[in-house]
């Protein structure tokens, strides 16, 4: 966060749009500034960029910040999400989108070096964002390491952010900047230095920006135009970088565009390929009924005791005799799939050696191997070397499927675990190994199960409710592969019960990105929540407005002297039908608005008025409309109304209640009845709405 200026756009504390208070300065640039903001409605951190005045005013870099507010169409956690772009009383434009909160590519990679395989799965996550975007049209034309922003610092949340030049790539769409080069020379195609960018310009500028995180320097492609165009024309120097990274890199960035992947998602599947369990992180294809028990996750150096023995004394006493080949590197190569088995091949110094290997890879994977599997040889890099091989084959019991390739006193395991408390404990086994022994291991293990479905998760989800069900948007699948994102919505009592339903679901969803996004309530809507019918909504709905203007209130956020007008909507054709309607208040009452003293009729039919084939029921009047029928019943917010308060009405066959409830009972009273009247008569209820109203100062 920046230091305030006197000369800053917006100050700390300062609410734009009565929704956008601001907390603080994230930084400067030459035509506006970016902010930290939270709206106060959803309770959510935003970024807020914000034009200078100067700038406000000058159309071209108005019409910008509109090309890149179109952005909100795409809604892709890997993309960054944007809201609205609109304009303060005193003249100054403002984009709203997402707070990425994380350390960008260009930030990590000059703090440290980023491994191979997480570069890879940085690399699969912006493809998937780029997908999302080229399918609207829009080319990025600015991706670069900066661009790229790391969730809370894991690679698996990579998100792509500033749109600020994208191209729109639909005939005769307007690009503000004009179709001469606009980007970072130094992660440009070649052909966007005269101005060409399509799609494959944004998978030259990714692979470009692998390079440039594996190098830890930003590329140096010369000084002066000529320079740059003659670097631009040669492939990029990829040399001592391992496969299949080097791989990927060279194809995103080949000179010749027609050499590039064609699309995104054509790059994404060669990449899903290289990131498979096969070639780097074994797949679970269904259980193993003959695996045996599996035994702790680590035998103890002293437990692998008698092999080490075994080796080392005939290794030392120089049993092999001079028929053994020399072999160099010395290898061990083991391999387990619950649907095919287990697979060891490689080198042994001698026969009781070999058969005690053979026996812990048995005892691990319920697979027995053949006489053969090891091949004797010399060459073992030093006497510990069956014991350390010991150890690892039993370090993966734990792990749902998993590759251990060993050369020389190096070793590199992939695997996939049955869940993060798995893979995390076993990271943590390593580590410790590591200190005691003299081979030195490389993990790279991936978190499942493999496959999630949505009804896994609710037994839990269930359990952590405090206000309401937890549910999924309408649009999300059933099933989750790895690296796929999961939203959870709702409402919760308690603002600690985002944090604490995230905790409890992470060790249960793996690698894959979870997201809760929920509105905080108080006690009272809660309980009330808590023994309503579960309907989709449809059949009835609730409007908000403004008694002062008849506008609609879209945010549902009424201050001080405010009055909030309440009408009930339901299709025209709907007949027959009793309406019940209640207000949850911030007090701790519960107030029936229909039927009333005043307003005893409850079915729909002669209710309201109906206009272009909705009937609306006005149930909270105007403050003027009070003064023409004493009888209508109208709220005003004041000093002492603060808070969320919340509108239900419910439609059904028959009426709701047997007897005419009091004008007003406590929360725990109404609680009460619907949970006696509700039960048996799910198939009498039509549908249930509900909507917020807070009241603030």
């Amino acid at each position: 966060m920046k230091d305030p200026l006197p000369s800053d756009i917006f100050r700390p504390g300062q609410v734009l749009n009565n929704t956008y208070e601001i907390i603080g300065l994230l930084g400067r640039g030459g035509t506006g500034e970016v902010y930290l903001a939270r709206n106060q409605i959803v309770e959510r951190d935003l970024a807020i960029k914000a034009l200078n005045a100067r700038f406000s005013g000058n159309a071209d870099y108005v019409e910008l910040m509109k090309r890149e507010e179109q952005m909100r169409n795409i809604i892709h956690d890997a993309v960054v999400r944007y809201s609205e772009c609109s304009r303060t009383d005193e003249g100054h434009v403002f984009l709203v989108m997402d707070y990425i909160e994380g350390p960008s590519l260009n930030d990590i990679m000059f703090d440290r070096r980023v491994e191979d395989r997480a570069l890879m799965i940085i690399a699969h996550r912006v493809l998937e964002g780029l997908v999302a975007t080229h399918a609207q049209g829009i080319v990025h034309r600015d991706l670069s390491p900066d661009n790229i922003i790391l969730r809370g610092g894991k690679p698996e949340r990579a998100t792509i952010i500033d749109f600020g030049i994208a191209k729109d790539t639909a005939t005769g769409a307007r690009t503000i900047v004009g179709n001469d080069f606009a980007g970072k020379y130094e992660y440009a195609a070649p052909e966007q230095l005269d101005g060409h960018a399509d799609y494959r310009t944004d998978l030259y500028a990714l692979g470009a920006s692998l390079l440039a995180a594996v190098r830890q320097e930003i590329p140096v492609v010369g000084s002066s135009p000529g320079e740059v165009v003659r670097f631009k024309r040669e492939p990029l120097d990829t040399s001592h970088i391992n496969a299949p990274l080097k791989d990927l890199i060279d194809w995103l960035t080949d000179p010749d565009p027609a050499k590039r992947p064609q699309s995104a998602s054509e790059a994404l599947d060669r990449l899903g390929g290289w990131l498979k369990p096969d070639t780097h992180v074994p797949r679970k294809k269904g259980h193993n009924r003959d695996r045996k028990k599996r035994r702790s996750p680590l035998i103890p150096l002293l437990g692998a005791g008698a092999l080490a023995a075994s080796g080392a004394g005939l290794w030392a006493a120089g049993v092999f005799t001079p028929a053994l080949p020399q072999i160099t590197p010395y290898t061990l190569a083991a391999s387990f799939d619950p649907d095919t088995g287990g697979t060891l091949i490689g080198h042994a110094p001698d026969a009781d050696t070999a058969a005690a290997l053979r026996a812990v890879f048995r005892d691990t994977t319920g697979s027995t191997p053949s006489e053969t599997a090891l091949t004797l040889a010399r060459g073992m890099p030093d006497e510990d070397w069956p014991a350390h091989v010991s150890d690892l084959l039993s370090v993966v019991q734990p792990l749902d499927s998993w590759t251990l390739d060993i050369t020389g006193n190096s070793a590199t395991l992939t695997g996939l675990a049955p869940s993060s408390t798995v893979r995390d404990g076993l990271r943590n086994t390593l580590s410790e190994w590591r200190e005691l022994a003299a081979m030195d291991v490389t993990s790279d293990l991936v978190a499942g199960p493999e496959t999630l479905s949505w009804a896994m998760l609710e037994p839990e989800l269930n359990r952590l409710a405090t206000c309401g069900p937890l549910s999924a948007p309408s649009d999300q699948p059933a099933a989750f592969a790895l690296f796929d994102t999961i939203t959870v919505l709702g409402d919760v009592a308690s603002a600690a019960d985002a944090p604490a339903i995230e905790a409890a679901l992470s060790p249960l969803v793996g690698d894959r990105d979870l997201r809760v996004e929920t509105t905080t309530l108080n006690e009272d809507l809660c309980a009330i929540r808590a023994v309503m019918p579960r309907y989709q909504p449809g059949a009835v709905s609730v409007w908000l407005g403004r008694g002062t203007t008849g506008e609609a209130a879209l945010t549902g956020v009424f201050n001080t002297g405010d009055n909030p007008v309440v009408d009930i909507q339901m299709p025209a054709t709907l007949s027959g039908a009793s309406l019940w309607v209640m207000i949850v208040d911030n007090t701790g009452k519960v107030f029936h608005v229909l039927p009333n003293i005043n307003q005893t009729e409850h079915m729909v039919d002669n209710l309201g008025t109906v206009e272009n084939g909705v009937r609306r029921v006005r149930v909270l009047w105007s403050l003027d409309d009070l003064k023409e029928d004493p009888k209508r019943l109208a709220v005003q917010v004041t000093e002492g109304d603060y808070g969320k308060s919340e509108v239900i009405a419910i439609l059904s066959k028959t009426p709701l209640f047997d007897l005419r409830r009091p004008r007003d009972e406590s929360v725990s009273s109404v609680a009460e009845a619907l949970e006696q009247t509700l039960p048996g008569r799910e198939d009498q209820i039509i549908g249930v709405a509900s909507r917020i109203i807070d009241a603030r100062p």
